[in-house]
Protein backbone atom coordinates (compact mmCIF):
# COMPACT_ATOMS: atom_id res chain seq x y z
CA UNK A 1 0.00 0.00 0.00
CA UNK A 2 3.02 2.57 0.33
CA UNK A 3 2.85 3.40 -3.54
CA UNK A 4 -0.71 3.81 -3.50
CA UNK A 5 -1.33 6.15 -0.83
CA UNK A 6 0.50 9.15 0.95
CA UNK A 7 0.42 11.87 3.66
CA UNK A 8 0.14 15.39 2.66
CA UNK A 9 -0.36 14.40 -0.91
CA UNK A 10 -3.15 13.61 -3.37
CA UNK A 11 -4.11 10.18 -4.90
CA UNK A 12 -5.70 10.90 -7.83
CA UNK A 13 -8.68 8.50 -9.06
CA UNK A 14 -8.58 8.23 -13.02
CA UNK A 15 -11.65 5.37 -12.93
CA UNK A 16 -14.01 7.43 -14.50
CA UNK A 17 -12.59 8.29 -17.59
CA UNK A 18 -13.93 4.99 -19.50
CA UNK A 19 -13.98 6.57 -22.70
CA UNK A 20 -12.82 4.09 -26.03
CA UNK A 21 -12.80 5.33 -29.32
CA UNK A 22 -11.93 2.83 -32.46
CA UNK A 23 -10.87 4.05 -35.82
CA UNK A 24 -11.66 0.28 -37.75
CA UNK A 25 -9.86 1.49 -40.96
CA UNK A 26 -6.73 3.07 -39.27
CA UNK A 27 -6.35 0.05 -36.70
CA UNK A 28 -6.04 2.33 -33.87
CA UNK A 29 -7.64 2.81 -30.65
CA UNK A 30 -7.82 5.98 -27.90
CA UNK A 31 -8.67 5.31 -24.27
CA UNK A 32 -9.08 7.04 -20.95
CA UNK A 33 -6.83 6.64 -18.46
CA UNK A 34 -9.20 4.98 -16.46
CA UNK A 35 -9.76 1.76 -18.22
CA UNK A 36 -9.03 -1.64 -17.74
CA UNK A 37 -7.89 -4.56 -20.21
CA UNK A 38 -10.62 -6.15 -20.38
CA UNK A 39 -12.86 -3.46 -20.92
CA UNK A 40 -10.31 -2.36 -23.45
CA UNK A 41 -10.37 -6.15 -24.89
CA UNK A 42 -13.92 -6.06 -25.18
CA UNK A 43 -14.43 -3.06 -27.09
CA UNK A 44 -11.37 -3.96 -29.57
CA UNK A 45 -12.51 -7.19 -30.12
CA UNK A 46 -15.69 -6.53 -30.99
CA UNK A 47 -14.10 -5.45 -34.32
CA UNK A 48 -11.70 -8.16 -35.07
CA UNK A 49 -8.50 -5.67 -33.02
CA UNK A 50 -6.30 -5.93 -30.19
CA UNK A 51 -3.11 -4.77 -29.03
CA UNK A 52 -0.64 -6.11 -26.18
CA UNK A 53 -2.80 -6.05 -22.93
CA UNK A 54 -2.32 -7.35 -19.51
CA UNK A 55 -3.28 -10.79 -18.88
CA UNK A 56 -5.65 -10.58 -15.72
CA UNK A 57 -8.77 -8.07 -17.39
CA UNK A 58 -8.89 -5.85 -14.09
CA UNK A 59 -5.22 -4.36 -15.01
CA UNK A 60 -5.56 -0.98 -16.25
CA UNK A 61 -4.20 -0.10 -19.11
CA UNK A 62 -1.86 3.09 -17.72
CA UNK A 63 0.19 1.07 -15.50
CA UNK A 64 0.75 -1.61 -17.50
CA UNK A 65 1.92 0.41 -20.48
CA UNK A 66 3.90 2.46 -18.74
CA UNK A 67 5.84 0.00 -17.42
CA UNK A 68 6.68 -2.00 -20.32
CA UNK A 69 3.91 -4.10 -20.90
CA UNK A 70 4.40 -7.99 -21.12
CA UNK A 71 1.38 -10.17 -22.84
CA UNK A 72 0.22 -12.67 -24.92
CA UNK A 73 0.81 -10.87 -28.13
CA UNK A 74 4.13 -9.75 -27.27
CA UNK A 75 5.93 -11.82 -29.43
CA UNK A 76 3.99 -11.16 -32.20
CA UNK A 77 3.08 -7.27 -31.92
CA UNK A 78 5.59 -6.60 -29.42
CA UNK A 79 5.17 -5.11 -26.08
CA UNK A 80 2.02 -2.49 -24.76
CA UNK A 81 5.08 -0.14 -25.28
CA UNK A 82 5.88 -0.24 -28.82
CA UNK A 83 2.15 -0.20 -29.70
CA UNK A 84 1.82 3.09 -28.08
CA UNK A 85 0.95 6.21 -30.71
CA UNK A 86 0.29 8.34 -28.33
CA UNK A 87 -0.23 10.03 -24.60
CA UNK A 88 -2.12 13.23 -23.04
CA UNK A 89 -0.18 13.97 -20.13
CA UNK A 90 -1.01 16.27 -17.47
CA UNK A 91 2.41 17.33 -16.15
CA UNK A 92 3.80 18.13 -12.43
CA UNK A 93 3.44 21.74 -13.26
CA UNK A 94 -0.57 21.35 -14.30
CA UNK A 95 0.28 21.42 -18.07
CA UNK A 96 -1.64 19.26 -20.41
CA UNK A 97 0.75 18.27 -23.14
CA UNK A 98 0.85 15.61 -25.76
CA UNK A 99 3.05 13.23 -26.12
CA UNK A 100 4.17 11.07 -30.16
CA UNK A 101 7.40 10.57 -32.03
CA UNK A 102 7.14 14.26 -33.27
CA UNK A 103 5.89 15.85 -30.68
CA UNK A 104 7.51 15.96 -26.64
CA UNK A 105 9.55 13.10 -27.78
CA UNK A 106 11.66 13.02 -25.15
CA UNK A 107 8.43 12.44 -22.88
CA UNK A 108 7.05 9.71 -25.38
CA UNK A 109 10.29 7.88 -25.19
CA UNK A 110 10.21 7.88 -21.55
CA UNK A 111 7.09 7.03 -21.05
CA UNK A 112 7.08 3.53 -22.70
CA UNK A 113 9.22 1.78 -19.84
CA UNK A 114 10.03 4.54 -17.49
CA UNK A 115 6.37 4.18 -15.02
CA UNK A 116 4.36 6.31 -13.85
CA UNK A 117 7.17 9.24 -13.37
CA UNK A 118 6.35 12.02 -15.51
CA UNK A 119 3.20 12.86 -14.95
CA UNK A 120 -0.40 11.86 -15.08
CA UNK A 121 -1.51 9.88 -18.40
CA UNK A 122 -4.92 10.59 -18.77
CA UNK A 123 -5.03 9.05 -22.82
CA UNK A 124 -3.53 6.76 -24.72
CA UNK A 125 -3.64 5.83 -27.79
CA UNK A 126 -2.63 2.33 -29.24
CA UNK A 127 -2.12 0.85 -32.77
CA UNK A 128 -4.25 -2.34 -32.87
CA UNK A 129 -3.67 -5.66 -34.93
CA UNK A 130 -6.37 -7.91 -36.44
CA UNK A 131 -6.58 -10.83 -33.90
CA UNK A 132 -9.06 -13.68 -33.19
CA UNK A 133 -11.62 -13.79 -32.41
CA UNK A 134 -10.83 -17.71 -31.90
CA UNK A 135 -7.26 -18.35 -31.13
CA UNK A 136 -5.97 -22.17 -30.69
CA UNK A 137 -4.81 -21.63 -26.85
CA UNK A 138 -4.79 -23.75 -23.01
CA UNK A 139 -3.07 -25.83 -20.81
CA UNK A 140 -0.94 -29.12 -21.18
CA UNK A 141 0.29 -29.99 -18.32
CA UNK A 142 2.60 -33.20 -16.28
CA UNK A 143 3.09 -34.39 -13.00
CA UNK A 144 5.90 -32.79 -10.88
CA UNK A 145 8.07 -36.03 -11.37
CA UNK A 146 8.16 -35.32 -15.65
CA UNK A 147 9.11 -31.28 -14.71
CA UNK A 148 12.69 -31.82 -15.21
CA UNK A 149 12.39 -33.62 -19.04
CA UNK A 150 9.02 -30.95 -19.63
CA UNK A 151 11.24 -27.90 -18.70
CA UNK A 152 14.14 -29.31 -20.83
CA UNK A 153 11.78 -30.02 -23.78
CA UNK A 154 10.12 -26.70 -23.56
CA UNK A 155 13.37 -24.34 -23.40
CA UNK A 156 14.42 -25.98 -26.75
CA UNK A 157 10.94 -25.53 -28.20
CA UNK A 158 10.97 -21.79 -27.40
CA UNK A 159 13.72 -21.33 -28.93
CA UNK A 160 13.05 -22.07 -32.28
CA UNK A 161 9.28 -21.44 -32.16
CA UNK A 162 7.45 -18.78 -34.18
CA UNK A 163 6.56 -15.18 -33.62
CA UNK A 164 3.36 -16.35 -33.94
CA UNK A 165 3.34 -18.96 -30.86
CA UNK A 166 3.69 -18.05 -27.06
CA UNK A 167 3.95 -20.70 -24.56
CA UNK A 168 4.55 -19.85 -21.23
CA UNK A 169 5.56 -22.35 -18.38
CA UNK A 170 5.47 -23.05 -14.79
CA UNK A 171 4.85 -25.27 -11.45
CA UNK A 172 1.94 -25.26 -9.98
CA UNK A 173 -0.87 -27.29 -7.86
CA UNK A 174 -3.44 -28.69 -9.48
CA UNK A 175 -7.16 -29.18 -8.61
CA UNK A 176 -6.39 -32.97 -7.14
CA UNK A 177 -3.82 -30.61 -4.74
CA UNK A 178 -0.48 -32.73 -7.00
CA UNK A 179 2.42 -30.46 -7.43
CA UNK A 180 2.64 -30.15 -11.58
CA UNK A 181 4.74 -28.91 -14.49
CA UNK A 182 2.10 -27.02 -16.96
CA UNK A 183 2.67 -24.72 -20.55
CA UNK A 184 0.20 -22.64 -21.71
CA UNK A 185 0.46 -21.84 -25.68
CA UNK A 186 -1.65 -19.15 -27.26
CA UNK A 187 -0.83 -19.36 -31.16
CA UNK A 188 -1.60 -15.68 -32.66
CA UNK A 189 -3.01 -17.09 -35.75
CA UNK A 190 -5.80 -18.76 -37.89
CA UNK A 191 -6.89 -21.60 -35.35
CA UNK A 192 -5.44 -24.42 -38.21
CA UNK A 193 -2.52 -23.29 -38.64
CA UNK A 194 -1.54 -23.56 -35.15
CA UNK A 195 -2.35 -27.34 -35.10
CA UNK A 196 1.32 -27.95 -36.68
CA UNK A 197 3.23 -25.50 -34.49
CA UNK A 198 1.64 -27.24 -31.36
CA UNK A 199 1.66 -30.91 -32.11
CA UNK A 200 5.22 -31.55 -30.29
CA UNK A 201 3.82 -30.11 -27.26
CA UNK A 202 1.10 -32.25 -27.16
CA UNK A 203 3.19 -35.17 -28.31
CA UNK A 204 4.99 -34.84 -24.83
CA UNK A 205 4.02 -37.43 -22.77
CA UNK A 206 0.83 -37.72 -21.63
CA UNK A 207 -0.99 -34.07 -20.52
CA UNK A 208 -3.41 -33.82 -18.25
CA UNK A 209 -5.57 -31.06 -19.77
CA UNK A 210 -5.28 -29.90 -23.25
CA UNK A 211 -5.67 -27.50 -25.62
CA UNK A 212 -8.60 -26.21 -28.37
CA UNK A 213 -9.97 -22.92 -30.08
CA UNK A 214 -10.37 -20.11 -27.76
CA UNK A 215 -11.80 -16.45 -27.76
CA UNK A 216 -9.46 -13.95 -27.21
CA UNK A 217 -11.18 -12.65 -24.56
CA UNK A 218 -11.30 -15.62 -22.50
CA UNK A 219 -7.86 -16.60 -23.48
CA UNK A 220 -6.91 -12.78 -21.40
CA UNK A 221 -8.47 -13.88 -18.43
CA UNK A 222 -7.21 -17.47 -18.51
CA UNK A 223 -5.07 -16.99 -15.85
CA UNK A 224 -7.52 -14.48 -13.59
CA UNK A 225 -8.52 -17.71 -11.05
CA UNK A 226 -4.65 -17.77 -9.79
CA UNK A 227 -4.74 -14.19 -8.44
CA UNK A 228 -8.28 -13.56 -6.83
CA UNK A 229 -8.96 -10.21 -4.72
CA UNK A 230 -7.90 -10.09 -1.44
CA UNK A 231 -4.86 -13.31 -1.42
CA UNK A 232 -1.97 -12.66 0.56
CA UNK A 233 1.08 -13.06 -1.98
CA UNK A 234 4.49 -11.63 -2.18
CA UNK A 235 6.53 -11.69 -5.78
CA UNK A 236 10.10 -11.77 -6.72
CA UNK A 237 11.26 -11.64 -10.37
CA UNK A 238 14.14 -11.78 -12.80
CA UNK A 239 15.13 -12.10 -16.51
CA UNK A 240 16.82 -14.85 -17.84
CA UNK A 241 19.01 -15.12 -20.41
CA UNK A 242 19.44 -18.77 -20.21
CA UNK A 243 17.01 -21.63 -18.86
CA UNK A 244 19.77 -23.96 -17.71
CA UNK A 245 19.82 -27.69 -16.35
CA UNK A 246 21.41 -25.97 -12.96
CA UNK A 247 18.25 -23.51 -13.03
CA UNK A 248 15.77 -25.92 -13.95
CA UNK A 249 17.01 -28.20 -11.07
CA UNK A 250 16.90 -25.50 -8.38
CA UNK A 251 12.89 -24.33 -9.53
CA UNK A 252 11.96 -28.27 -9.07
CA UNK A 253 13.59 -28.60 -6.13
CA UNK A 254 12.17 -25.64 -4.29
CA UNK A 255 8.37 -26.20 -5.69
CA UNK A 256 8.62 -29.48 -4.08
CA UNK A 257 8.59 -28.23 -1.03
CA UNK A 258 6.46 -25.38 -1.77
CA UNK A 259 4.34 -23.96 1.72
CA UNK A 260 1.23 -23.20 -0.22
CA UNK A 261 -1.01 -24.83 -3.03
CA UNK A 262 -1.52 -21.37 -4.28
CA UNK A 263 2.08 -20.38 -5.14
CA UNK A 264 3.21 -20.90 -8.37
CA UNK A 265 6.86 -20.24 -10.28
CA UNK A 266 5.97 -18.64 -14.13
CA UNK A 267 8.41 -18.53 -17.27
CA UNK A 268 7.44 -15.92 -19.68
CA UNK A 269 8.98 -16.43 -22.99
CA UNK A 270 10.29 -13.03 -24.51
CA UNK A 271 12.03 -12.73 -27.85
CA UNK A 272 10.13 -12.18 -31.34
CA UNK A 273 9.01 -8.81 -31.95
CA UNK A 274 10.41 -7.65 -28.62
CA UNK A 275 13.75 -8.81 -29.49
CA UNK A 276 13.74 -6.81 -32.60
CA UNK A 277 13.54 -3.25 -30.91
CA UNK A 278 17.00 -1.43 -30.02
CA UNK A 279 17.58 -1.13 -26.14
CA UNK A 280 17.62 2.45 -26.43
CA UNK A 281 14.29 2.96 -28.63
CA UNK A 282 11.88 2.86 -25.65
CA UNK A 283 12.49 3.44 -21.94
CA UNK A 284 11.51 -0.16 -21.70
CA UNK A 285 15.68 -1.72 -22.06
CA UNK A 286 14.91 -5.50 -21.65
CA UNK A 287 14.96 -6.85 -25.05
CA UNK A 288 17.35 -9.44 -25.36
CA UNK A 289 16.80 -11.82 -22.11
CA UNK A 290 15.00 -15.24 -23.14
CA UNK A 291 12.67 -15.49 -20.65
CA UNK A 292 11.34 -13.77 -17.76
CA UNK A 293 11.14 -15.55 -14.15
CA UNK A 294 8.80 -14.88 -11.71
CA UNK A 295 7.90 -16.33 -7.88
CA UNK A 296 4.71 -16.25 -7.03
CA UNK A 297 3.66 -16.77 -3.86
CA UNK A 298 -0.06 -16.60 -2.41
CA UNK A 299 -1.65 -17.67 0.43
CA UNK A 300 -4.69 -16.87 3.19
CA UNK A 301 -3.86 -16.72 6.53
CA UNK A 302 -1.74 -14.01 8.47
CA UNK A 303 -0.23 -16.86 10.36
CA UNK A 304 1.27 -18.00 6.87
CA UNK A 305 2.95 -14.76 5.84
CA UNK A 306 6.47 -15.41 6.96
CA UNK A 307 6.79 -18.89 5.79
CA UNK A 308 5.65 -17.76 2.22
CA UNK A 309 7.69 -15.33 2.53
CA UNK A 310 11.03 -16.91 3.38
CA UNK A 311 10.11 -19.46 0.51
CA UNK A 312 9.99 -16.91 -2.55
CA UNK A 313 13.36 -14.80 -1.30
CA UNK A 314 15.07 -18.09 -0.50
CA UNK A 315 14.33 -19.35 -4.17
CA UNK A 316 15.21 -16.01 -5.69
CA UNK A 317 18.23 -16.28 -4.17
CA UNK A 318 19.31 -19.26 -5.27
CA UNK A 319 17.97 -18.05 -8.49
CA UNK A 320 20.29 -15.12 -8.97
CA UNK A 321 23.65 -16.80 -9.94
CA UNK A 322 21.99 -18.19 -12.85
CA UNK A 323 19.71 -15.20 -14.13
CA UNK A 324 20.12 -11.39 -15.45
CA UNK A 325 20.57 -8.48 -12.71
CA UNK A 326 17.93 -7.02 -14.93
CA UNK A 327 14.53 -7.41 -13.62
CA UNK A 328 10.78 -5.77 -15.15
CA UNK A 329 9.61 -2.61 -13.38
CA UNK A 330 5.86 -3.88 -13.23
CA UNK A 331 7.07 -6.70 -11.37
CA UNK A 332 8.98 -4.76 -8.59
CA UNK A 333 7.92 -4.73 -4.91
CA UNK A 334 9.55 -2.06 -2.36
CA UNK A 335 12.70 -3.61 -3.14
CA UNK A 336 15.00 -0.57 -2.55
CA UNK A 337 16.99 1.60 -5.45
CA UNK A 338 19.48 -1.11 -6.72
CA UNK A 339 16.35 -2.66 -7.88
CA UNK A 340 15.23 0.43 -9.93
CA UNK A 341 17.89 0.97 -11.65
CA UNK A 342 17.93 -2.85 -12.36
CA UNK A 343 14.96 -2.09 -13.91
CA UNK A 344 15.59 0.49 -16.13
CA UNK A 345 19.52 -0.37 -16.95
CA UNK A 346 21.21 1.56 -19.57
CA UNK A 347 18.40 3.99 -19.95
CA UNK A 348 18.45 5.13 -16.08
CA UNK A 349 20.71 8.36 -16.81
CA UNK A 350 18.26 9.39 -20.22
CA UNK A 351 15.09 9.15 -17.84
CA UNK A 352 16.84 10.75 -15.02
CA UNK A 353 16.99 13.89 -17.85
CA UNK A 354 13.42 13.59 -18.48
CA UNK A 355 12.03 13.83 -15.41
CA UNK A 356 14.23 16.85 -14.47
CA UNK A 357 12.55 18.35 -17.42
CA UNK A 358 8.88 17.20 -16.81
CA UNK A 359 9.09 17.15 -13.36
CA UNK A 360 11.77 18.65 -11.34
CA UNK A 361 10.73 18.61 -7.74
CA UNK A 362 9.95 15.20 -8.26
CA UNK A 363 6.68 15.32 -7.60
CA UNK A 364 5.41 11.44 -8.67
CA UNK A 365 7.68 9.67 -6.41
CA UNK A 366 5.90 6.84 -4.78
CA UNK A 367 6.42 4.73 -7.69
CA UNK A 368 9.68 3.10 -8.84
CA UNK A 369 10.72 6.70 -8.67
CA UNK A 370 13.48 7.77 -11.00
CA UNK A 371 15.32 10.43 -9.30
CA UNK A 372 15.30 14.26 -11.26
CA UNK A 373 19.27 14.52 -12.87
CA UNK A 374 21.61 16.89 -11.16
CA UNK A 375 21.54 20.29 -13.05
CA UNK A 376 24.08 20.34 -15.56
CA UNK A 377 24.70 16.62 -15.00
Amino acid sequence: MAATTCDDGLVIDLSPMKDIAIDREACRARAGGGVLWGEFDAATQNVGLATTGGLIPSTGIAGFTLGGGLGHLMRRHGLACDNLLSAEVVTAAGDRVRATVNEHPDLFWALRGGGGNFGVVTEFEFQLHEVGPMLLAGRLAHPLSKARDALRFYRDFCASASDELIVYAGLSTGPDGDPRVGWRPVFIGPVAGGESLLAPLRAFGAPIVDIAPRRYVDIQRIVEPAFPPGRLNYWKASFVDELSDDLIDILIEAFARVPSPYSNIAIEPMGGAVARVAETATAFQHRTPAFSLLVLSGWISDADTEANVAWARELWERTRPLSSAAVYVNYLGAEGDQRVLDAFGGNHARLAQVKQIYDPGNVFRLNQNIKPALAGS
